[in-house]
């Protein structure tokens, strides 16, 4: 079996990098591409849940986690050549802890996604060669050059008070 390029590059940026905005930037292009496959938004919830609470939005992670659960429930625990009851069984034990934050506040920590299937090793090998680490990772989605200049202006404008 072959695997989806984009999914591939998923998983390279889920558990080298752990750069969660990336994952979500290639994951839901593939969802899209695919229709809108339920078991592709709900492994990009993941991501965006560990994204959002990285960044302190314990809400947005805690929404994030809860719905990835309720999106890989219906999946076999090893589909897509991962371990995915793991990962849903993580999902859910970050919705509840983030769900008592506020009583029981803990360090945020990354997970990983444990790959099975040997020939979904060896293309996450391959595209690890070719796939370069965002240095710094993003944080937010890139405004186009019209917005910087416009930036720019305003900084200029302010600079001159």
């Amino acid at each position: 079996m072959s695997y989806e390029p984009l999914y591939v590059a998923f998983l390279v940026y889920f558990n080298r990098d752990q750069d969660y905005f990336e994952c979500h930037e290639v994951l839901e292009e593939l969802w899209l591409k695919l229709d809108k496959e339920p078991l592709y938004k709900g492994l990009l919830q993941v991501a965006v849940g560990l994204y959002h609470f990285r960044n302190g939005n314990v809400t947005g992670g805690t929404k994030m986690f809860r719905s990835a659960y309720q999106r890989l429930a219906p999946y076999p625990p090893d589909s897509l050549g991962i371990d995915l009851g793991k990962l849903r069984s993580e999902a859910a034990s970050y919705a509840d802890a983030l769900g008592d934050y506020s009583i029981h506040p803990f360090k945020y920590y990354d997970l990983s996604i444990i790959v099975y299937d040997p020939k979904l090793l060896a293309q996450i090998e391959v595209a690890s060669a070719t796939i370069q680490p965002n240095v710094p990772q993003r944080r937010g989605p890139q405004r186009g050059a019209k917005h910087e200049a416009a930036l720019q202006m305003k900084n200029q404008r302010s600079d001159m008070k």
